[in-house]
């Protein structure tokens, strides 16, 4: 993250601090509870310097616990934990010089093993390639086929949404609402058709139009019953789709693994979507639905927003969870959802000391494109660890009080700071609903920015102010 970043993620507004204190936070980390007591214990284990087996077997039981904890099935918690332990007291452990650390990624290779192969879409040379959404009613079907097909779209593909369940006019409603924001084609037939035939005619429309992909929306219900599986199995016969995935609420723990092995039976499962990841601080039903059913984890959705669904990747998602960050995921988003070059002449302006506040609401508005600054901190290593001792509820607010006060500004205040003298800053604090003291603290840290990095780029001793910035944390 450049140094225009640590401006523009200030925390209060107006205090220039370091990313852990950023206001796009907004609740839990993906595993977080997981995540947080795995590092205690390996925390622990690196303070020592050698290790007997008795301190794999005290750190075994802390790791069965938090597992446990985490909502992760019991016969999980018991085959990783023993696979761990055995690789952990052999010679590769006992003889290295850094047995803690020796540790650690045993349990990440582990962690990968259980989280299994990278599960990507088969969309073949199938056109049109049919994906078909099963699922209980509550788990985010409808708004994960929106986030698909939009995804979808993104990697050069045409998708066709259709509508499926019938029962549910909400379900229509909702799914016909999400194509016209996508400006996506939606299939439907109404309340009153059958969702077999709805099915069978979508495929239909998807080839007259020259849609590639289609996404069926079937129906959900409160439980598993025997009209909900016949409906799907007829579905499936009929339009033979090349992905049955699983759209499944992280949220409802070891339910959620019933509901794999049922669906898994039943329909035979190509791979799981897990939504609600952002709400889930233990995410224990993603690691036992892996493991117990065979079948690959393909998605996560990770917020409310259409754009908050990312590929599944099991090594990375074990890095996060053991504080190791995921760059690559990071670097990913910010090349999807930010102009990068308008990014690089940001950078490059705030270095030459010319960095207005103009170009900071820009680079705040890009930013928040990439999501929460939850879910970007534990992509950073080291830094999720911060972010969960630091109290970022009242952030949200925050910076929508800094983007008030800069957007009630004229494009020259925003440009030229200097020239809001007292009049001005009346005007602008009654037009974004803050104070002149506020706009004055606004004010004087983008001055002492801008010093800062002149005095950088003269090759002066600015370590000592940004010092001062960032809280006296260098």
């Amino acid at each position: 993250m450049t140094c225009a970043d640590g401006l523009t993620l200030c925390r209060g507004c107006v205090r220039i601090q370091n990313l852990a204190n950023c206001s796009l936070h907004d609740g839990g980390f993906v595993f977080e509870t997981l995540g947080s007591r795995l590092q205690s214990v390996f925390d622990n284990l690196q303070k020592r310097g050698k290790l007997t087996e008795a301190d794999v077997d005290i750190a075994m039981r802390e790791v069965r616990l938090a597992l446990l904890e985490a909502d992760v099935n019991f016969k999980v918690v018991k085959d990783f934990v023993a696979r761990v332990r055995e690789r952990a007291i052999g010679q590769e452990v006992m003889r290295s010089l850094t047995p803690g650390q020796q540790v650690v990624k045993i349990v990440h290779d582990e962690l990968i093993n259980t989280l299994g192969e990278p599960g990507r879409l088969n969309l073949g040379a199938q056109s049109p390639a049919v994906i078909m959404l099963v699922g209980l009613q509550g788990a985010g079907k409808t708004t994960m086929a929106g986030k698909l097909a939009l995804h979808l779209r993104k990697q050069g593909r045409r998708p066709l949404l259709v509508a499926a369940d019938v029962y549910r006019p909400a379900a229509i409603n909702q799914l016909e609402t999400l194509g016209k924001q996508l400006d996506i084609p939606v299939y439907s037939e109404g309340i009153n058709a059958n969702p077999v035939n709805v099915c069978v005619n979508g495929v239909k429309q998807a080839v007259a139009t020259g849609a590639t992909t289609v996404i069926l929306d079937t129906a959900g219900r409160l439980n598993i019953d025997e009209m909900m599986m016949g409906e799907i199995k007829g579905i499936k016969a009929r339009v033979q789709p090349i992905e049955t995935l699983l759209v499944a609420d992280a949220m409802t723990g070891q339910e959620a693994v019933r509901v794999a092995t049922d669906f898994h039976q039943a329909v035979t499962l190509t791979g799981l979507i897990m939504t609600k990841i952002d709400g889930d601080a233990r995410g224990g039903a993603a690691i036992s639905m892996r493991e117990v059913t065979g079948v690959p984890i393909k998605f996560l959705g990770t917020g409310e927003k259409l754009n908050a669904i990312e590929v599944f990747h099991p090594d990375r998602m074990a890095s996060r969870i053991l504080g190791m960050g995921d760059v690559m995921t990071l670097i990913e988003q910010a090349q999807s959802e930010m102009d990068m070059e308008e990014a690089q002449r940001a950078g490059a302006k705030l270095a030459s000391g010319e960095f207005d506040l103009d170009d900071f609401l820009k680079q705040l508005q890009q930013v928040k494109k990439m999501g929460p600054i939850g879910k970007l901190l534990e992509m950073v290593p080291g830094m999720s660890k911060m972010a969960g001792d630091v109290d970022l509820s009242s952030a949200e607010k925050d910076l929508k009080r800094i983007e008030a006060m800069i957007q009630s500004m004229t494009l020259e205040e925003r440009r030229h700071p200097r020239v809001i003298k007292a009049s001005r800053k009346r005007r602008i604090a009654t037009g974004s609903g803050t104070s002149v003291q506020e706009i004055n603290v606004l004010l004087k840290q983008h001055r002492e920015m801008q010093e800062m990095m002149k005095q950088f780029q003269k090759g002066g001793r600015g370590r000592n102010a940004l010092s001062s910035l960032l809280g006296g944390r260098m």
